[in-house]
């Protein structure tokens, strides 16, 4: 708060008081009071003006720098009624009363969308488990009938089923995973069983290198992640998927790589973006732009770095990098 601005901002008051003097001046004069009393009364008036205004300023600026500089240190900025205290001013217990009722009316918002955001999250849920049987019910009957036309479709659409469940409950992922060694090459293999019809039937060969290794993540997210690279790759006309490791001194990096269509280099910026499609989703209608974009997320969650490089026609490769400490090495 600059002294400036305040004078400013009071030039009325001490445009009346200027008035005020004159008016002063001339009634002083009508009764001729001698000249040295009018000086002294209004070096007086002048002085009283002096003050008052040094003390108001210096009172005020005390309160707003502080209220300035907790709204500039705070990550959250919401929070800042509760770091600020009741002022002694009349103008300023205003403004902190008007902040603290914001504040709670804001909190009450706050608290109905997480019960609502948390009720939608669990209908979801359920629903998606609910879903899952007669899926599961229908690729088990297409399994023993032979009909891989439907299994296909179905898979497609437990495949979908799936990404609804792991985006619903990306938001808090904290809250549901367990960080614990795991197996990398453990974890890739069953993902490979796991869609294995379908890599058969695309004729996509996998190349696997340097994956014994343990990593710190949770096993069940990493499916997912993996699953959805390989599902892209195999979406995206891939012949070749390769999935190797560099074990470093202080991380292990992951390269999922396949030799499919590639991402045009303006579509690079964004991929990891939700709902962005790009060039190649315009291309296949089969894309919904929210693969990438969970595995981003689930990355940023688990702490991992994730990165991703292409060249239209060549390749596409996706770079995860996970953290290392003492653990990492029990097998």
């Amino acid at each position: 708060m600059k002294m400036a601005d305040y004078l400013k901002d009071r030039f009325t008051e001490h445009l009346i008081y200027g008035i005020s003097w004159v008016l002063v001046l001339i009634f002083m004069a009508a009764f001729r009071i001698s000249f040295q009393a009018t000086v002294i009364i209004s070096l007086l008036l002048l002085l009283a003006v002096i003050i008052a205004d040094a003390w108001g300023y210096f009172r005020k600026k005390s309160y707003y720098d502080k209220l300035r500089y907790c709204l500039d240190e705070l990550d959250k900025k919401y929070l800042l009624s509760e770091m600020v205290e009741n002022p002694d001013f009349l103008d300023g217990r205003i403004f902190y009363e008007t902040m603290q009722e914001t504040n709670k009316s804001m909190c009450e918002h706050i608290a109905e969308y997480r019960r609502e955001n948390k009720e939608f999250q669990e209908y979801i849920e359920l629903w998606v488990h609910e879903i899952k049987l007669p899926v599961a019910s229908l690729q088990l009957m297409c399994h023993n009938d032979g009909n891989a036309k439907y299994a296909e479709q179905l898979k497609r659409i437990d495949d979908y089923i799936e990404n609804v469940l792991y985006y619903a409950r990306s938001g808090n992922a904290e809250k549901d995973y367990i960080i614990k060694p795991v197996s990398l090459k453990r974890t890739f293999a069953d993902i490979a069983v796991k869609n294995r019809e379908e890599l058969q039937e695309r004729n996509i060969a996998l190349r696997t290198e340097n994956l014994d290794v343990n990593i710190m993540t949770d096993g069940k997210w990493l499916s997912f992640i993996l699953g959805q690279l390989m599902g892209n790759s195999m979406k995206y006309k891939a012949s070749e998927i390769s999935v190797t490791a560099d074990n470093l001194p202080d991380r292990i990096v992951l390269y999922f790589r396949d030799n499919g269509i590639g991402i045009p280099e303006h579509d690079m910026p964004y991929i990891f973006d939700k709902s962005f499609t790009g060039e190649n989703g315009r291309t296949h209608k089969k894309s919904t732009g929210m693969g990438l974009y969970i595995v981003k997320k689930l990355c940023d969650k688990l702490g991992h770095g994730v990165s991703a490089q292409s060249v239209q026609g060549e390749f596409t490769e996706i770079v995860i990098t996970f953290g290392k400490n003492d653990i990492h090495n029990v097998r």
